[in-house]
């Protein structure tokens, strides 16, 4: 009974501080309108978060990723990754197609995922780019996406620790409390 009561009163709590003190929203870059012209070159990976650990867990056995866009065709941009695992260089390509009645990017061979983009303001950043992946349920009876991860990208790898911490209390106010920041003590793999 006491816990139910606790419960309620926190469930209250949070919806009364919703309505005091609401969670700011990202903006959304939609894919088939944004230049891309702009977000061609080189972007280094700050961090991740979620709102399960298993979502981010990969980005736990790196040191840092380095990523380039190009835009090899109309309607498609290639994205290159260069992962440092411990001594090792680990390249990786993956390849979007931008469709004009869509506004995310369709990941070739996973049409099932939604892959956003979100402006870097709402980690305080104007030089950054928060990319969103997402999966539908495994089942029809689950509640929650099957993968659900925002991932901070910044022009350089070195930037301001206000920038991380505004990404990362933004991203607590929607639930995603899983995180992840890559340490970037070795060199990075070119």
């Amino acid at each position: 009974m006491m816990n139910e009561a606790l419960s309620y009163f926190l469930y209250l709590f949070g919806l009364l501080y919703q309505a005091i003190a609401p969670c700011s929203v990202p903006e959304l870059l939609p894919a088939n309108t944004v230049n891309h012209q702009q977000y061609l070159g080189k972007w280094f990976f700050i961090a991740a978060v979620s709102r399960k650990e298993a979502h981010i867990q990969k980005f736990k056995a790196l040191d840092n990723i380095l990523f380039t866009m190009e835009e090899p065709a109309n309607d498609t941009l290639l994205l290159r990754g260069l992962m440092r695992m411990g001594d090792n260089c680990i390249n990786q390509t993956w390849t979007y197609h931008l469709h004009p009645d869509r506004d995310d990017l369709e990941l070739e061979g996973r049409p099932q995922r939604r892959n956003l983009l979100w402006s870097g303001k709402w980690a305080n950043c104007a030089d950054c780019i928060i990319f969103q992946e997402s999966e539908p349920p495994l089942k029809e009876t689950d509640t929650e996406d099957s993968l659900s991860r925002f991932m901070l990208y910044a022009r350089q790898n070195d930037v301001e620790p206000e920038v991380v911490k505004t990404f990362l209390k933004n991203s607590a106010c929607h639930n995603r409390l899983a995180n992840v920041r890559l340490p970037q003590t070795k060199e990075f793999c070119i």
